[in-house]
């Protein structure tokens, strides 16, 4: 298992400061997993930039199907109205499909009014190092990975969000609702709406957060293998009714259940090995220590040769689904009986 590699935040500390200082330059290109942050300080740009009232004068979008070298270049040209600046955004077109060349010329050769930004959103920001043009967006302007944010960033964040709405949250349950609902800043932002509408006390509570929030299926697996684990059979066996009430297919569960078991397996491995939640983190590429710590407590109620078994019968399982024409959805469940009888055995 590779470990995810630590993403170069340079050009994003960059920007914030450039921001903060009003001195923001002429060229740059977005991407990255994080909307929410992107959309934010695009934002935040927009309203440095455009000054005097006249947004609609001095904003201007194109998109990638509209895209042409003439009319980003007419764009470009566009005198700014009653503010030194204009800001030209160009959505989901890839710099280096086009003409490189006549791209470049234009680039290199930007008003010092203008700011363009190209956002990459539905499509993958991928730079061709081989072309003269990758060397111009590097020299002339910034190029921005909105990543995924570290735990600790992203806990202080969820604080902030939770005190704008009159509400506190401790840190250790706000780590549970990255676990539960994932750790990107776009979908954790309605759900923080949610639960801080729910929420009757200053301090919001786990209970407040399983009543409201929608977990990830990563998580709700994880709860049926915890159940597993703590011999509550009942809950498990309720916990699959409602993924497959919800249309889950047998065969995505499986697989997520598959993920889950071999990481219970290597947890064990490390328990039994002397190696704690900072080896699990690295194995498995997690950004956060508190799936790996959650995995660590899980893999205690289970015995080497029961993970071994269990990663073995899902591949088994996996096999039958995809070769014997049998009913997936009686095979998912036979091998959760299978795991229950043996773990209760």
């Amino acid at each position: 298992m590779a470990v995810r590699k630590k993403t170069d935040d340079s050009a994003y500390r960059e920007l914030k400061r450039e921001i903060a200082e009003g001195n923001i330059g002429n060229l740059y290109l977005f991407h990255g997993e994080e909307v929410y942050l992107r959309d934010y300080y695009l934002g935040k740009m927009k309203e440095k930039l455009l000054t005097g009232g006249l947004d609609d004068f001095n904003f201007h979008t194109l998109a990638a199907k509209d895209f042409s070298i003439h009319r980003l270049q007419e764009l470009v040209d566009a005198m700014p109205m009653m503010s030194e600046r204009t800001l030209v955004v160009v959505s989901d077109y890839d710099i280096y499909k086009g003409d490189k060349e006549a791209m470049g010329d234009l680039l290199s050769d930007l008003p010092d009014y203008v700011c363009l930004v190209f956002v990459y959103d539905l499509i993958e920001y991928k730079a061709d190092n081989r072309a003269k043009l990758a060397r111009t967006v590097k020299e002339l302007g910034k190029i921005v990975d909105f990543a995924r944010q570290d735990q600790g960033d992203l806990t202080d964040w969820i604080a902030r969000r939770f005190r704008a709405l009159g509400h506190d949250i401790s840190t250790d349950d706000a780590r549970y609702l990255i676990f539960l609902c994932g750790d990107l800043m776009t979908g954790l932002i309605s759900e923080i709406g949610k639960i801080g509408s729910y929420a009757r006390e200053k301090r919001v509570t786990r209970r407040d957060i399983d009543a409201v929030a929608t977990p990830l299926l990563d998580a709700v697996v994880f709860q049926l293998t915890d159940a597993i684990a703590a011999g509550d059979f009942d809950k498990a066996f309720s916990v699959l009714g409602d993924l497959l009430h919800m249309q889950e297919p047998p065969i995505k569960l499986l697989a997520v259940l598959g993920r889950q078991l071999r990481q219970l397996y290597t947890a064990r491995l490390a328990i039994e090995n002397g190696k704690g939640s900072r080896w699990l983190m690295e194995l498995w590429g997690l950004r956060s220590s508190y799936p790996a710590e959650k995995l660590i407590q899980s893999a205690r109620r289970f015995s080497l040769p029961w993970c071994r078994r269990a990663v073995l019968r899902c591949e088994e399982t996996d096999l039958a689904m995809k070769s014997t024409g049998a009913d997936a959805q009686e095979l998912l469940t036979g091998f959760l009986l299978e795991l229950a009888a043996k773990r209760a055995s």
